[in-house]
């Protein structure tokens, strides 16, 4: 592969990677200038006139242009998008509304990042519900293993986008059309996959599918979307309520909410609105990039990696499939601790990361190939 791939981005938008070799996208992704400016620029004018500019009809309407853009990431209808504080926090009150009962399961695997697992384990706890999780063989699950755990008992197939550890991308299509031949709802977190990989919510099938900012998406901590299908965002009522339930928030009252007709529904309380406009600039800034470009940028680095990686002697323990890769590559060097390893590489200004006994790196579109480079020559040199 040539040096002389280059981002796909001006790098003077994200200044981390001008002073260092940053490939750690899978953990914080360094914020879109602009978005961080926005959002800066919001507390200041809070910190000093109040409510004087952000009026109750500002509140009302903050979370319009996340809305729009939100909408865009999904390809849906910005009716079909909310808000909220964190993917935990959207898909607890997903999982509440839902409610499995007792004679039902819920299916995921047993690799997928908590947030994937835990509101249903937290309902299941109360329901009853069965949760089954396909086990992994290394750092992978066949995706057979969690097809067979599907049957018409099934309320909720519940995947990570890409799993956080392996880099595994599932097919949601097709686990859709699994899902929902046997009745059930396919819910998605996507806070890996959102910004590096084109998700189709509506076209794929997928019922729900939430992330947050901080990673792909180069936005802010605090802040998260979530696509409901029309068929869930007109009839669940949300886990967690509060003066935003209601169809006009300032009517405030203690009667039963209310609930719009559509996603907003599940948008319930204040939270850090400031971070909303910088959320909507960073996927706004994203999707004009075009996912699908940022995709085969990130991949051929991916690439790369892995030969590169293999050429030293790695143990790469990401998919090679290309249907089931993504930007995360994970390896192990065998002889060599891993933490070792991760020090050695954070020491020479590599950054990545430590994730149980493998290294993973996750290039983005501010890296070129010579960050990818860098990388391996610093493995190579280790004593």
């Amino acid at each position: 592969m040539p040096s002389s791939l280059d981002p796909l981005v001006p790098v003077d938008e994200f200044p981390v990677a001008q002073t260092c070799t940053y490939i750690n996208a899978a953990n914080v992704t360094p914020m879109y200038r602009p978005a961080a400016e926005a959002i800066t620029d919001w507390y200041r004018d809070v910190a000093e006139h109040g409510s004087n500019h952000f009026d109750e009809e500002a509140e009302a309407t903050v979370f319009d242009e996340l809305h729009r853009q939100g909408a865009r990431l999904f390809n849906a209808s910005p009716a079909d998008i909310a808000a909220g504080s964190s993917t935990t926090e959207l898909l607890s009150s997903l999982a509440w509304a839902v409610m499995p009962g007792a004679d039902t399961n819920v299916v995921s695997t047993d690799v997928a990042f908590p947030a994937s697992v835990y509101p249903w384990r937290r309902v299941a706890n109360h329901t009853g519900c069965e949760i089954r999780l396909a086990h992994a063989q290394g750092d992978t699950v066949d995706p057979e293993r969690v097809r067979d755990l599907v049957d018409d008992n099934t309320a909720v197939v519940a995947l990570s986008h890409v799993e956080f550890r392996s880099g595994q991308r599932w097919d949601l299509a097709e686990f859709a059309e699994i899902a929902h031949r046997h009745g059930a709802l396919l819910v998605v977190d996507a806070t890996q996959s959102a910004g590096a990989v084109p998700t189709d919510a509506p076209g794929m099938g997928v019922d729900a599918v939430a992330t947050g900012a901080y990673k792909w998406l180069c936005g802010p901590f605090g802040i998260a979307v979530m696509y409901l299908a029309p068929h869930l965002a007109t009839s669940l009522e949300p886990g967690l309520v509060g003066f935003r339930s209601q169809k006009d928030i300032w009517d405030i009252r203690t009667d039963p909410p209310d609930y719009p007709e559509d996603a907003s529904r599940f948008e319930f309380s204040t939270m850090a609105y400031g971070l909303s406009g910088g959320f909507a600039k960073s996927i706004e800034f994203l999707v004009d990039t075009g996912i699908d470009r940022i995709f085969a940028h990130n991949q051929v680095l991916a690439d790369q990696l892995i030969d590169g990686l293999t050429a030293i002697g790695a143990e790469v323990t990401s998919p090679r499939n290309a249907d089931e890769r993504s930007a995360i590559v994970t390896a192990r060097f065998p002889g060599r601790r891993m933490a070792d390893v991760a020090q050695h590489l954070k020491q020479s200004g590599v950054m990545v990361a430590l994730r149980g006994d493998v290294i993973r790196f996750s290039p983005h579109l501010y890296n070129r190939m010579t960050d990818v480079e860098r990388a391996l020559e610093v493995i190579s040199e280790m004593p």
